[in-house]
């Protein structure tokens, strides 16, 4: 009872809802939430405003680039290159970015709707909402970001070391139908587990990641399915154990946690921007793995500009070492990934059609030029 208290009060504090479908109850009770969601994020498209990326006074003449961003790890090259300023001096003399921070992944959808923002990183599901409840109109991905960086944690008190071992647990996951929301209800699926709400006993809590911390330390779940930095500070700072590195469910060990979307208007008016950008993320991706040291005191000060606190070194090196930066949107780990939410009743009744959500021409120009191995 006191955790369903304190979970409800949590919830109605932050109805911002994060990722990717960025996390209880059953298909049935999920589709109407979800919908709801779904809803609000297509009105906010039907009264979209003109884009405003051409030149204004303001900007001094040039074309002003919005780009999203979300203070996590996984979106490495956009807190480092708005620390450094990597993409103003890429887009220059062109254009100016005028960047905007997101803590939620239907946010960041509604304002690629609304006409808000160009270009955003974010994770694969809050894509594949935008892309379905738009028909395929609102939003192409032109490149990877991050792959890994994700975990399934449990309190080292329970005993939990197999996943028979989860009968009669509480499981909490960042968001309902968020990207670890939508693994971890299709891993307990294949081991054989049923939730509570199908009529099972193991229950799946979708709650932002501090309130994982606080429920871990309270010993009121028993497990959580974390995106970085959220799964090394619960081992670190909150008594959890790694059962195991998502990597471990996943060929050759890859799966997009983040990736580059660009709305389609902004993508057909202003492809050299687009271009210049994807040359400069490329550029960025390969000096961060090169210089990996480096990035993370850059990404660090950032993380603390942007949220009021750095991470400890050991969260911020055990994170790293469980995720990949690259330019590889991973695209068979996002339709499995979106086959998963589907079954778990979280993308409607209708399997939907993603045939046309990658458009990576641009990215296989830049790669082309630098002599690298397009992306299929």
């Amino acid at each position: 009872m006191r955790l369903k208290l304190f979970t409800e009060r949590r919830a109605a504090k932050k109805m911002t809802m994060r990722t990717a479908p960025t996390q209880n109850s059953s298909p049935r009770t999920a589709c109407p939430a979800f919908a709801l969601l779904l809803l609000a994020v297509m009105m906010a498209g039907c009264s979209a405003k003109p884009s405003t990326s051409l030149p204004s006074p303001a900007s001094g003449g040039k074309a002003v680039i919005r780009v999203g961003h979300f203070p996590n790890i996984t979106h490495s090259q956009a807190l480092i290159g708005k620390s450094n300023g990597w993409f103003e001096r890429a887009m220059a003399p062109s254009a100016r970015v005028d960047w905007k921070m997101f803590n939620a992944g239907p946010s960041a959808i509604e304002a690629i709707f609304a006409g808000e923002i160009d270009i955003t990183y974010i994770g694969p599901n809050p894509a594949i909402s935008g892309y379905v409840r738009s028909r395929g109109e609102a939003l192409r991905i032109v490149a990877g970001a991050t792959s890994g960086g994700a975990a399934l944690v449990v309190r080292a008190d329970t005993g939990i070391t197999k996943p028979e071992d989860f009968h009669g647990r509480k499981v909490a996951s960042p968001q309902l139908g968020n990207t670890q929301d939508v693994a971890l209800r299709a891993w307990l699926q294949s081991k054989g587990l049923r939730l509570r709400e199908k009529g099972g006993d193991v229950q799946v809590i979708p709650i932002a990641n501090p309130d994982q911390m606080t429920l871990f330390l309270r010993k009121q779940i028993d497990a959580a399915w974390a995106p970085e930095p959220w799964a090394s500070r619960l081992i670190r700072e909150a008594g959890g154990k790694l059962l195991f590195d998502e990597r471990d469910l996943w060929a050759n060990g890859e799966f997009v946690t983040a990736h580059v979307i660009v709305s389609t208007k902004f993508l057909r008016e202003h492809r050299d921007l687009v271009k210049k950008w994807l040359r400069a993320h490329v550029e960025l991706t390969e000096w961060i793995n090169k210089n990996l040291a480096q990035a993370k005191q850059i990404l660090n000060a950032q993380l603390k500009k942007d949220t009021g606190k750095a991470l400890p070194q050991q969260v911020l090196d055990d994170s790293f070492s469980r995720l990949k930066v690259t330019n590889d949107p991973v695209k068979v780990s996002l339709f499995t990934s979106a086959k998963w939410a589907f079954d778990s009743g979280l993308l409607g009744r209708e399997r939907p059609d993603l045939s046309g959500i990658y458009d990576l021409s641009v990215l296989n120009e830049v790669l082309k030029e630098k002599g690298a191995k397009p992306i299929p």
